[in-house]
């Protein structure tokens, strides 16, 4: 069993195995999910042969859990399989079978068929990516997010709908994402806000679960964009809670998209997108897509995202984050390619 640092979270689960007998092992993620957390934690369900996962608790949490499920199949170590500093490998043989829990409302990781972790030794987030990762069973609870603080209820939040518009306007963004995306659109637009007013409104906290998992479903079916290509890189070099950057960049990515798709690519889809987009969220059938920046940055100032620069970003630091963007998969789902210069001004705005 994969958890949070709070154990408390786990126990209708672990009561349940319990009860029926069911040994289990426990390991703990408490921040971003490490290769070395994820070695130690396959190296305790190896010596234990345990032959299922569990994972409960944020998207840290349910990333460790796929992560591991699949090496105790798949012959080898963590770093036969990861990208970028890894050998890349393919999997070859089904997870041991693994049940997801969200306890956040954010990432969608429940349904998504990779994990991204971090390696402090190279300053660098790599995924791990197969088919034979995705959940076996995901078990989504609104009320196992109702105890959520209002920073992690934001960041989460934040997380969601940047995926959702993401997807949305992607060089991959197709018929089937296209439904997922505005479903999950319309549910932020009417939670999250409450959400954050009030951990308790059921309503709310129901919508954002499933906005969060019209997320992960959207991103795991077509790509995301400039946000997940700057956030992704940012993350691996400074200690930065990922909802929180994402929160950050979104409104001034939105805004060099716009404007960017207009001067280079004015017939582009995504324009249309985006004035779609403000239609949802503003609830006015008349909106356009600059109406989705203020919007956008509106949400933002509400929930408080903190400027890049409380996380130890200097404008010097600007060019390193960049170049490792600009290498991010993510960034290949952007609907336009934006210049070095045009990155730049992103992170001097979200600074």
């Amino acid at each position: 069993m994969v958890t949070g640092k709070n154990l408390i979270r786990a126990e209708p689960v672990t009561k349940q195995l319990e009860g029926e007998k069911i040994d289990y092992v426990t390991i703990q993620v408490d921040a971003e999910p490490t290769v070395d957390k994820v070695n130690a934690g396959v190296n305790i369900a190896r010596e234990a042969g345990c032959g299922c996962v569990i994972g409960i608790g944020g998207g840290s949490v349910l990333d460790t859990g796929k992560v591991i499920a699949a090496l105790l199949t798949n012959e080898g170590e963590l770093f036969e399989y990861l990208e970028v500093i890894g050998k890349g490998h393919k999997l070859v043989k089904p997870s041991v079978p693994y049940i997801a829990i969200p306890t956040t409302a954010g990432t969608g990781a429940e349904v998504t068929r990779n994990s991204v972790l971090m390696s402090p030794e190279h300053r660098v987030k790599v995924s791990m990516r197969s088919p034979l990762m995705l959940p076996q069973l995901a078990i989504i609870d609104p009320e196992l997010t109702y105890s959520m603080p209002l920073s992690i209820t934001a960041c989460t939040g934040l997380d969601a709908y940047t995926q959702v518009v993401e997807a949305f306007v992607s060089t991959d963004a197709n018929p089937l994402t296209d439904g997922i995306c505005r479903e999950g659109l319309r549910r932020i637009a009417g939670a999250l806000e409450r959400a954050y007013s009030d951990g308790r409104d059921i309503k709310a906290r129901e919508d954002m679960c499933l906005a969060s998992l019209c997320g992960g479903l959207a991103l795991a079916n077509a790509k995301l964009g400039a946000v997940h290509g700057i956030a992704g890189p940012l993350g691996g070099m400074f200690t930065s809670p990922h909802g929180a950057v994402c929160g950050r960049l979104l409104p001034y990515v939105i805004s060099a998209n716009i404007s960017t798709l207009k001067k280079r690519l004015p017939t582009s889809r995504a324009l249309a997108r985006y004035d779609e987009i403000a239609r949802i969220v503003t609830g006015n059938p008349q909106a356009v897509a600059s109406d989705v920046i203020t919007w956008t940055q509106n949400l933002c100032n509400q929930l408080k995202m903190t400027p890049l620069s409380k996380y130890g970003i200097f404008e010097k630091d600007f060019a390193d984050i960049i170049k490792n963007s600009q290498r991010a998969s993510s960034m290949q789902g952007n609907p336009v390619r934006l210049t070095e210069n045009e990155l730049y001004d992103i992170l001097q705005q979200a600074m």
